[in-house]
């Protein structure tokens, strides 16, 4: 009987989109994202709608509930497939919502997630910081925090889409350690995205630690994760290209597994996919045409760290809620745009 743990959710919420191309306002920025198209507009989007459909059933397969949304495009939403960015949850009832970078992404935020949320899980309250995007301070979410939520650290890639003051707030508001740290690639662009170089699991990280500019700031950052008892992948600057560092343990019915895409878990050699295997089992997903757009399977799943309404709140999760929020912090509640 495997152990279950608050790392790795048992269930996620996805968006299948109708009408899905790489989005023109995120290009700037994302190293990762397609400059040329390699299919015309009509089956690029058939493909995604595939993609992401096939990519549900697998998850499903293994026992992870999936709450997967429709996005038909009138809204003209090309990367409403990755809703990481825009909401997250937290053990102890809690949820989040972000300031978007480009004006497109802001779009995404839809009041029918939160409303099933609140109906199938216990949500106490909903944390709203989308109303920085005024002030020009932008934080999106699980693709620019990637979140250690059993040693409460939030690591973060400095950029556009991760405004200081804002991941201050968060931390505040969740009680996470924030580990900000400077990054850039092979080309010298930094890290869009903390989530597209760094995935940290219950019992191991995989990281393009070489992207982290500064040596001491590198150091700390690895030995943060070896403190917290994992084993620390190394990935290389092709296996970061390749997607490796974008995959997300959940917890499915015969234990845990690792999703990412199956141009990722090509890329892995032998021995990282020993060291992986040892407390989790991979999960490839065939999404290369999601992959155009500059994100991969993480970025497509929204974990749900939540309780169902129904159930027993699981000791791991109440004991980590106590953690999460003081009782003197104010909460700003979702209002339906």
């Amino acid at each position: 009987m495997f152990t279950p743990s608050v790392q790795a959710p048992s269930a996620v919420v996805m968006v299948r989109p109708h009408r899905f191309h790489p989005n023109p306002q995120t290009a700037a920025d994302n190293a990762f994202q397609a400059r040329t198209a390699q299919h015309a507009p009509d089956e690029t989007a058939l493909r995604a709608y595939a993609e992401v459909t096939a990519a549900a059933a697998c998850l499903q397969d293994a026992g992870v509930r999936v709450h997967l949304f429709e996005d038909t495009g009138e809204r003209n939403t090309p990367d409403a497939v990755f809703p990481n960015n825009w909401f997250s949850t937290h053990p102890g009832g809690h949820v989040a919502i972000y300031p978007m970078y480009a004006e497109n992404r802001r779009r995404e935020r839809r009041s029918d997630v939160i409303e099933m949320l609140k109906a199938e899980y216990r949500v106490q309250d909903v944390i709203d910081y989308s109303g920085l995007e005024a002030d020009g301070m932008f934080l999106e979410g699980t693709g620019a925090m990637v979140l250690d939520h059993l040693g409460r650290i939030a690591y973060t890639a400095q950029s556009n889409r991760a405004d200081p003051v804002a991941l201050e707030r968060f931390c505040t508001h969740f009680n996470y350690e924030p580990m900000a740290f400077a990054t850039a690639d092979a080309q010298g662009h930094p890290c869009y995205h903390t989530n597209v170089m760094l995935c940290v699991g219950t019992a191991f990280a995989l990281g393009g630690f070489h992207m982290i500019t500064d040596p001491k700031r590198r150091s700390a950052v690895r030995e943060r994760l070896l403190e917290t008892g994992r084993e620390v992948i190394e990935l290389s600057t092709w296996q970061i290209g390749e997607y490796a560092g974008n995959a997300l343990e959940l917890t499915g019915t015969q234990g845990r597994v690792l999703a990412l895409s199956a141009r990722a878990a090509a890329s892995l050699t032998a021995e990282q996919r020993a060291a992986i295997e040892r407390s989790a089992r991979l999960l490839p997903l065939s999404v290369p045409t999601i992959e155009q757009a500059g994100g991969s399977v993480r970025c497509m799943l929204a974990g749900v760290h939540l309780a169902r309404r129904g159930a027993p709140e699981p000791k791991i999760q109440a004991k980590m809620a106590s953690r999460a929020l003081s009782a003197s912090v104010n909460s700003y509640i979702f209002n339906s745009k």
